[in-house]
């Protein structure tokens, strides 16, 4: 299933890059179908194969993920200007990362003999009928949307305040790239303390703090930016390390990474879009950050929840 989902994200990389409107929307629908796919399987294999390392390894594979999408924002702009395809060339060269990942998993491939005693009990308490699924699933929509808005829109901002394109572009890498240094910590702070209920909530505050930074001063971008990706980097760990500390079992892990990443993404989808409709209703960005804002402390609030030491 993995594979199959790197497959889908070589196909819509490369069938969005074909440069025809209605090819960008039918490649961005196949590769965020393999997006999906290997988003909601990863947490449930850490939760298989390493279930005493969920937060350690949750970690590695979010900073790899972090790193390679910190680069490519940042590196987007000059490799349309250099390549002989401009954008089309831009997009579709990361293909090649993909197809590099497909290789490597195929050795992996290989269907094992299943145990006899894999899951004799009777079928899991399904786990939207407890409330701290509806918590990390909250938390994981929520920070997400914070996340999706800062990438879609606050480079638009951030011309509008005198930035060239290329360094709105950069300004992001920096905020990615302080996400990924800034998550590597998450695994030492979770054996630190006996629950994530303070880390989850003081991210969450730190980045409402950042968004209000933006807002008021966006001449210091690069401070404001460095403080959101410190907050949304083990954000981001958390929301997933959460999928498999609630869990009991590899089952539950899945139906709980399932509905947190099903729903909150579904949530977060929204966010860039709301945000447009109230810049272009207000004519203005005032409002819209002080939404982001309010999402941001309402993922405080479910940091709380979701951080308790309870299981689904």
């Amino acid at each position: 299933m993995l594979l199959a989902g790197l497959l889908a994200l070589i196909i819509g990389v490369l069938v969005r890059s074909e440069g025809h409107v209605a090819t960008l929307f039918v490649g961005t629908v196949i590769l965020s179908m393999g997006i999906a796919s290997t988003n909601v399987l990863l947490p449930v294999l850490i939760k298989q194969q390493y279930p005493e390392r969920v937060p350690s390894l949750t970690t590695a594979y979010a900073t790899i993920m972090g790193g390679l999408a910190a680069l490519a924002s940042g590196v987007a702009v000059p490799l349309a200007k250099e390549l002989p395809g401009g954008w089309r060339s831009s997009l579709a060269s990361w293909a090649v990362l993909a197809a590099i990942a497909a290789v490597f998993w195929i050795p992996n491939t290989r269907s094992a003999e299943r145990k006899g005693d894999a899951s004799n009990t009777a079928a899991p308490h399904p786990p939207w009928r407890t409330s701290v699924a509806w918590q990390v699933t909250a938390f994981m929509g929520l920070q997400s949307t914070v996340f999706y808005v800062s990438i879609s829109w606050f480079p638009a901002y951030l011309r509008e305040h005198g930035f060239s394109a290329a360094a709105a572009g950069w300004l992001l890498s920096v905020y990615q790239a302080a996400a990924l240094i800034a998550g590597l910590a998450v695994p030492t702070m979770i054996r630190r303390f006996k629950d994530q209920r303070a880390l989850a909530f003081c991210t969450s505050t730190l980045a409402a703090v950042a968004v209000l930074g933006i807002l008021m001063a966006p001449e210091q971008a690069i401070l404001w930016m460095t403080l959101l990706g410190v907050a949304s980097g083990p954000s981001l760990i958390l929301a997933l390390s959460f999928m498999g500390l609630r869990a009991r079992t590899q089952e539950s892990a899945a139906a709980l990474s399932l509905m947190a990443q099903g729903v909150g993404y579904l949530i977060a989808a929204c966010g860039p879009v709301a945000f447009g409709l109230v810049h272009d209703h207000t004519g203005g960005w005032t409002i819209g950050l002080i939404g982001v804002i309010a999402v941001a402390v309402a993922q405080g609030l479910c940091g709380l929840g979701a951080g308790r030491l309870v299981k689904v």
